[in-house]
């Protein structure tokens, strides 16, 4: 089989692209049926039957904010397996509060809420905006929701100045609560500020013929203006922010598009997961499990299915920091664009085994792709990701592999630009291998 190759190039400018595009989950999750549509998938709706046929390509969403794409190769599920790919549409951010109206002081403010373990001091003296989804009645009464994305720099949070916290460079514990709303405008005289219906305002502008008579509800966040670039002196650097886990679902996204192979093949992309994935469209919820029973069967059928079967859970990995090397273990230092990482736990933070491991080893082989590990110092803990929720689920053999990332959930972070389109050769690899069986 010819192995595909993507142009360096050409990958990280459509990346670049593609987190431009997708400030929140629901808007990531449009792209990304934006480009299944392009190509020739089908969408489907969870609310209606499925016929579906061998050799076709689909996809479904769940809430807006998770998608599910396969390809049902030669239809012989139990006797092939699934080629699955897996990643998350959420990052950490701020998200407005319910009532979030603030007037303190002559300043307009918002409260907001920490979405995930957001690295907090980053998000101080940055040009943000408003980005999300609204739901609204129109004049008959029916219920519509809608993406709406204000884009332009509309609010800040300052930074106290350094004469009045002369211990701001030495010790500065952030308040949550107190010190992060973000200021949105000066007030005038006694103004009062109608946030709904500066929502409104915004939905007219982004869908002209919507008639809102009343917005009912919304999930709304914060998000850094300053576009993703890549940078370095010799363009070592991709920086954006909502690279963990953009990333890893652009690279799946891409791979799938390009698979040709008559194995089936599914890519999903959970939100939630930096709240811990429980949800109805999270790892730990039922979508995947739901998608699969619909596609292959209950019962005996998906057990076989899931025992030839193997999930890549693509999640950022920790690049050794040079200023904080005593951070990692010594053996276990992922640098940037030198191959993708293996990350490994004892305590099943990671759903990597010896042979799963071994598994994705090859695949580097095959790819001449150089391959890293990464555990964590015994002495600390490690993040987690979706594979060991989704390798509990469904009783499938499961690796986690991430690219490695500096200032992770920092509203900026930074990868390597030769990392993302090697991950992508490798995951295009993985769906097209006629065999990955372990004997």
């Amino acid at each position: 089989m010819t192995k595909h190759t993507f142009d360096q190039n050409t990958f990280n400018k459509n990346l670049l692209t593609f987190l431009d595009q997708s400030p929140t989950p629901f808007h990531a999750t449009r792209e990304i049926a934006r480009q299944l549509d392009k190509a020739g998938f089908t969408a489907l709706n969870e609310r209606d039957a499925w016929q579906l046929a061998p050799g076709k390509k689909y996809y479904t969403t769940r809430n807006g904010s998770s998608i599910i794409a396969f390809t049902t190769g030669k239809g012989n599920y139990a006797e092939q397996g699934f080629r699955m790919v897996g990643a998350h549409t959420d990052s950490p951010c701020l998200k407005v509060k319910p009532t979030p109206t603030l007037q303190e002081k002559g300043c307009y403010q918002l409260g907001v809420e920490v979405y995930g373990g957001a690295l907090l001091s980053p998000w101080f003296d940055r040009d943000l905006s408003l980005a999300g989804r609204v739901t609204w009645t129109d004049p008959q009464g029916q219920l519509h929701s809608s993406l709406i994305d204000f884009r332009d720099p509309i609010a800040i949070i300052p930074n106290l100045a350094i004469h009045l916290d002369r211990e701001a460079n030495n010790t500065h514990p952030i308040n949550p609560q107190k010190d992060i709303p973000p200021i949105l405008s000066l007030l005038k005289n006694d103004e009062k500020i109608d946030f709904i219906q500066q929502l409104v305002n915004r939905l007219k502008v982004e869908a002209p013929s919507s008639q809102p008579v009343e917005i009912l509800d919304y999930e709304l966040f914060f998000y850094d203006t300053q576009k993703a670039a890549i940078i370095g002196m010799e363009q070592d650097f991709i920086a954006s922010a909502r690279l963990d886990n953009l990333l890893s679902c652009f690279t799946g996204l891409q791979a799938l598009l390009a698979a040709n192979s008559d194995s089936p093949c599914l890519l999903v992309c959970n939100d939630h997961e930096e709240v811990g994935s429980q949800s109805a469209t999270g790892a730990q919820g039922p979508f995947l499990k739901n998608v699969l029973e619909r596609i292959i069967g209950m019962g005996e059928p998906m057990t076989r299915t899931m025992q030839r079967s193997i999930l890549i859970s693509a999640d950022n990995a920790h690049a050794v920091h040079p200023n904080y090397a005593d951070k990692h273990d010594g053996n276990h230092c992922p640098i940037m664009n030198q191959g993708p990482v293996i990350k490994i736990n004892a305590n099943q933070r990671y759903a990597t085994t010896s042979e799963t491991s071994a598994l994705f080893r090859h695949l580097c082989q095959k790819a001449n792709v150089p391959v890293q590990s990464f555990v964590a110092r015994t002495d600390m803990g490690c993040g987690s990701t979706i594979g060991p929720l989704t390798a509990a689920e469904l009783g499938v053999m499961t690796l986690d592999v991430g690219l490695p990332t500096l200032a992770m959930h920092s509203i900026r972070e930074l990868a390597g630009t030769e990392d993302a389109t090697n991950m992508a050769n490798l995951l295009t690899l993985f769906y097209n291998e006629e065999s990955l069986t372990i004997i």
